[in-house]
């Protein structure tokens, strides 16, 4: 496959990203992604900046292969991670939510690629106009939060209004679906729960044989977690959420904040600051608050822990059509070459 504007932006082989998934997306996945050509993105929300030095310098270690780190651009200690980012040569800094404008000329005056990811062409325009290099779009199949936009419909809008790259993500699995968003005017396809369903993440077994059981109708968007649209598998945690009442709901999430609060080195009023950056213009109740805040925690009972009862399974669609844990090497390979097969059958046919 020939380089797009993606690889030539980023210096990753293949026009592929991995993506930054809290608690799943540490060295070994990226280090693994990397190596197979991808572009592999370190998940820093989870982390305190010393972990995300420190996982920084552990990736550089062991691959030689460009690679970026994810930020949630409305986190009390963003500007500090972004130092972090400079100083230790990351080649991508990629956004969970539009980065301000001082932020992205920080990161460009330091020869950083800057990729927001965005679910709407208005905020693709908005961060071109601030100096984004490039930008991440992620329809309704996507997993966690998400819009309401299939990537069908969205892609192509965003891809007329916007002159920098376009990375299409949110239902693609497979080299078919990277030639389709090819044909879209896209520069390279993102997939989450693609890679997190490979032989090098390091989620538990049980966790990753729900996600291989799991239909696409197992795949549900839901408010209960912390009041925004979040796509998941449904389970036991998430029917639980749905039928609780406001004052459970408060206990729990006061629980799950203190023990994500321990983890993340956060103090409560950080804390709460960043649940109510979440709460901006939405009608949130304070346990959806917490909840908000502290989603990681909720996050980390799963992946990390494998508890398939308590924790959230952040999905997106695709879910249901996969079965099988390939490496990333073997993943990346059998899409390029998928990719290649369908673009040479769709020029014989023309």
């Amino acid at each position: 496959m020939r380089g797009t504007a993606l690889t030539r932006l980023t210096g990753a082989r293949h026009p592929v990203v991995q993506t930054g998934m809290g608690w799943v997306a540490g060295p070994r996945l990226v280090c693994a992604s990397a190596n197979a050509g991808a572009l592999g993105i370190l998940a820093s929300a989870t982390m305190t900046p010393g972990r995300l030095r420190e996982a920084v310098r552990e990736v550089k270690a062991r691959t030689d292969a460009p690679f970026g780190v994810n930020l949630r651009a409305d986190a009390a200690d963003a500007g500090e991670r972004v130092r972090i980012l400079i100083e230790e040569g990351v080649r991508v800094a990629s956004f969970a939510l539009a980065p301000s404008r001082e932020l992205i000329g920080e990161l460009k005056e330091a020869g950083v690629v800057v990729m927001p990811t965005v679910g709407a062409r208005r905020h693709a325009e908005k961060v071109e106009a601030w100096g984004a290099d490039a930008v991440l779009v992620q329809g309704a199949e996507g997993g966690g939060h998400t819009g309401e936009v299939a990537t069908t419909v969205l892609l192509p809008q965003v891809v007329d209004a916007v002159r920098i790259p376009v990375v299409a993500a949110g239902g693609f699995f497979d080299g078919r679906g990277l030639a389709a968003a090819l044909a879209y005017g896209a520069a390279g396809v993102a997939m989450g729960t693609r890679f997190l369903l490979t032989s090098d993440s390091t989620v538990p077994d049980a966790v990753k044989a729900r996600y291989l059981a799991a239909t696409v109708r197992d795949v549900t968007v839901t408010r209960a977690v912390d009041g925004l649209p979040h796509r998941m598998l449904r389970t036991e945690l998430v029917a639980a959420l749905e039928d609780t009442g406001r004052a459970r709901a408060l206990v729990r999430a006061v629980r799950a904040a203190a023990g994500f609060r321990r983890l993340s080195g956060l103090t409560w009023p950080q804390l709460v600051r960043d649940g109510l950056a979440l709460r901006h213009g939405k009608d949130l109740s304070w346990s959806q608050v917490l909840l908000a805040a502290n989603t990681p925690m909720l996050l980390k009972s799963a992946m990390v822990d494998g508890r398939t009862d308590l924790g959230v399974m952040a999905s997106g669609q695709v879910a249901g059509v996969i079965g099988d844990l390939p490496s990333c090497a073997e993943l990346v390979e059998r899409i390029v070459k998928e990719a290649d097969e369908t673009l040479a059958r769709l020029t014989a046919v023309r």
